[in-house]
């Protein structure tokens, strides 16, 4: 008489199916997050394949897929190891200059300002500090203080006409402000700047990258317009001020992302609050909450608040961003929250492109 097991590969499966990844809003098993399942006698071993090492909800996922499969008659012991596998989120063109880069973050704003290089050099810090394979790419051509912000005084190397990036806290580091003196002023238009921006991206040899992070100049205009059409952007992060004169252009630099088909990954609204250091009593001497109003009335997600801090200008001058410098500051969590939800974002633009690209294939 044929014994029939209480567990195996089909059961697990099936309860794993019932295990939803909440920011992607789907079963585990149809993202393709379960991998190599097996089960011998009761052990059970598989492996959980994150989106992102910068998964928001990590340990939620974690705990469902263990009770799920532990809960499972049969089982006597579970062996559940997590790993992670960033997707690509590439718009479709037909030659992609940067093969190796999986994801590519445009960090934009309508005015200059607001902290958009802080954001830039933070988001960077936290994703590599998490695990993911980072580059940033400085493309303010007029002010270009990304290196001084992660303390890199090392300038790129040139081999074959090819420009190797410096390392600074495990992110690869890329910028004009190598090649000329802090007192030059730059006095170009806009097709030297396109032709800049290019040429940066494409002679640079960033190698296998799952995010390539790009601080751009404020404004709508010639560098935001080459990035579009360069390179395939995963999405943009629009960064503003809580005040009504930076909201109303923030809205017009995500008009311009939109009309030129680049998913917005969200706002974030940084100088959100002051908090005293000496009686702890809050301010907001920009306002507060437009950012998350803009998000609501403009259907985009809102990525966070981002407090003003002292500590954080001090960190940007000193070369060794605020999430590095002061790991446990109230600043530093608030970055960490932002690189966290920015990659959930990321990950869901990138399954929604490849879902689209798969149904067009079978239309075709």
């Amino acid at each position: 008489m044929e014994v029939i097991k209480l567990v195996n590969v089909d059961t697990i499966m099936a309860a794993l199916s019932k295990v939803k990844e909440p920011e992607l809003g789907r079963d585990l098993v149809t993202l393709g997050m379960i991998k190599d399942v097996s089960e011998d006698n009761g052990k059970v071993k598989f492996t959980l394949e994150l989106t992102t090492p910068a998964c928001p909800f990590v340990e939620e996922i974690e705990s469902s897929a263990r009770k799920a499969v532990e809960s499972l008659e049969g089982v006597t012991s579970l062996e559940m190891k997590s790993t992670h596998k960033v997707p690509s989120g590439k718009g479709s063109f037909q030659q992609d200059p940067l093969p190796g880069v999986k994801n590519m973050i445009a960090i934009a704003s309508g005015k200059g300002g607001v902290g958009k290089s802080t954001v830039s050099v933070n988001l960077a810090s936290a994703l590599a500090s998490l695990g993911a394979k980072v580059g940033l790419l400085d493309a303010d051509i007029y002010g270009p203080n990304i290196p001084v912000m992660m303390g890199v005084i090392e300038k790129p190397s040139v081999v074959d006409k090819k420009m190797t990036p410096p390392v600074s806290y495990d992110v690869k580091i890329m910028s004009l402000g190598f090649f000329y003196q802090d007192d030059t002023a730059l006095v170009w238009r806009g097709p030297m700047v396109a032709g800049a921006i290019k040429q940066l991206l494409t002679d640079t040899v960033w190698g296998d990258l799952d995010y390539l992070i790009i601080d751009l100049p404020p404004g709508t205009g010639d560098a935001s317009l080459t990035l579009a059409q360069v390179i395939p952007l995963s999405g943009v992060v629009i960064v503003t001020t809580p005040q009504d004169a930076a909201l109303n252009i923030a809205t017009k630099a995500l008009a311009m992302f939109r009309k030129l088909k680049v998913p917005i990954l969200g706002i974030v609204e940084n100088m959100s609050y002051y908090v005293c250091p000496h009686c702890g009593s809050k301010d907001e001497p920009f306002g507060h909450g437009g950012g998350k109003e803009a998000s609501k009335s403009l259907d985009v997600p809102f990525l966070g608040e981002l407090p003003l801090e002292v500590e954080t200008r001090i960190a940007g001058d000193e070369g060794k961003p605020i999430v590095l410098r002061d790991p446990s500051s109230p600043m530093a969590k608030a970055f960490m929250d932002l690189a966290k939800a920015s990659a959930a974002q990321i990950s869901i633009s990138a399954i929604g492109r490849q879902g689209e690209m798969r149904e067009s294939i079978k239309l075709d």
